[in-house]
């Protein structure tokens, strides 16, 4: 069954269990999801502009070009899910585990992601301008193609993660803790000759 185009604003729906459920174009503004447990559910084109996700678990669900416009987060764990294309903007991520998700195409430009746990997570192409990464553990993440203009990584782990040389120029890498590899990379992206 796919729901298309719903009114969900303003909505109480804690606590509830979603499985194989799909959303298209549904609009949850303001909606109460508060530990709303979702497992193989789609969202495409969905609106989270306020709503309260704290303490909401996912797993194998999709949230494709959706918008989380100040969207409560805190404390939700995402499990194996696509967030391609969706946008984030003034969210409280406090607590929020993501673990083997795609996060590719996303807006996170001038988020407040300090101190998370973002390892091992598909991020090619994500908007990351001006994002606060201080301290984020980010190892072994795949941010190729990702938008790093004037992101602020002091204390961030980076060791394994893919960089390009636009990431290793436009990002403030310094404090950031990275492997030899990137280390070399880094050199190089700003004009060092390496021998």
């Amino acid at each position: 069954m796919i729901e298309t185009g719903e009114d969900y604003r303003d909505a109480v729906l804690s606590g509830q269990w979603w499985e194989k459920r799909q959303f298209t174009g549904c609009d949850f503004t303001e909606a109460d999801l508060r530990d709303l447990r979702t497992r193989g559910c789609t969202f495409d084109n969905c609106d989270f502009t306020k709503a309260d996700l704290a303490g909401s678990r996912h797993d194998a669900s999709a949230f494709r070009s959706c918008t989380f416009d100040r969207a409560v987060l805190a404390d939700s764990r995402w499990s194996s899910c696509s967030l391609l294309g969706s946008s984030f903007v003034d969210c409280r991520f406090l607590g929020i585990a993501l673990t083997e998700c795609d996060l590719s195409l996303v807006s996170l430009a001038r988020g407040r992601l300090r101190k998370l746990h973002l390892s091992g997570l598909r991020m090619r192409e994500a908007n990351l301008t001006e994002a606060d990464l201080t301290d984020t553990d980010l190892r072994d993440s795949d941010l190729t193609g990702a938008r790093l203009l004037g992101a602020k990584l002091p204390g961030a782990d980076l060791r394994g993660t893919r960089l390009d040389a636009n990431a290793l120029v436009q990002a403030d890498l310094r404090g950031a803790y990275v492997d030899v590899e990137t280390a070399i990379g880094f050199a190089a992206a700003h004009g060092l000759i390496v021998k």
